[in-house]
């Protein structure tokens, strides 16, 4: 994906950012990679190379970015793509027959395999909170029920993978 939607400019703006704001980057970085590798079937590495070379942290258009966490941006792309096979098998499984994953939008299957991989693998962070970060992706793009469907289906994950976290509070910070 080459653009970013203007939500999630005025997001990003503000040149290196908080942590909080460094990790919010990489995950809609990571989305935007995730859907780029879909889209051209380009392999992983080839696209992490072009994101850190033009996109992570540069100015596109004018409009400075906040410069994403590029440990949580590479494992994240990494991770989600190595993994594919079991987290589609995952969100199929969460997905209502109707509408099985194949059927989704590129851009909404990217935004649940990050999410779901994120799950699966960043046991360190709450998962309300990986649930709020990619529903906000969600809404960087969208302006409709699509964010209820990412909510609906990483919320019946984050209940089958780690529904004795659920029922802790979080500490309302998300850093690995």
């Amino acid at each position: 994906m080459t653009t970013t939607s203007k939500p999630a400019r005025r997001r990003a703006r503000s040149g290196t950012g908080s942590a909080k704001a460094r990790r919010s980057a990489a995950r809609l970085a990571a989305v935007q990679a995730l859907y780029q590798i879909e889209l051209v079937n380009g392999a992983p590495e080839a696209v992490l190379s072009e994101f850190a070379k033009h996109r992570l942290g540069h100015e596109v258009d004018g409009v400075s970015y906040v410069a994403a966490d590029p440990v949580l941006f590479s494992a994240i792309v990494r991770g989600a793509s190595g993994r594919r096979g079991d987290i589609d098998a995952m969100l199929s499984a969460a997905l209502d027959a109707k509408m099985p994953l194949d059927r989704l939008e590129l851009l909404l299957r990217a935004i649940l395999r990050a999410g779901a991989f994120e799950l699966l693998s960043h046991a360190d962070i709450h998962p309300r909170i990986i649930l709020t970060e990619y529903i906000e992706v969600t809404k960087a793009f969208y302006a409709g029920r699509e964010a209820g469907v990412i909510n609906g289906v990483l919320d019946h994950l984050a209940h089958r993978l780690r529904a004795d976290e659920l029922t802790r509070p979080d500490s309302g910070d998300d850093a690995p």
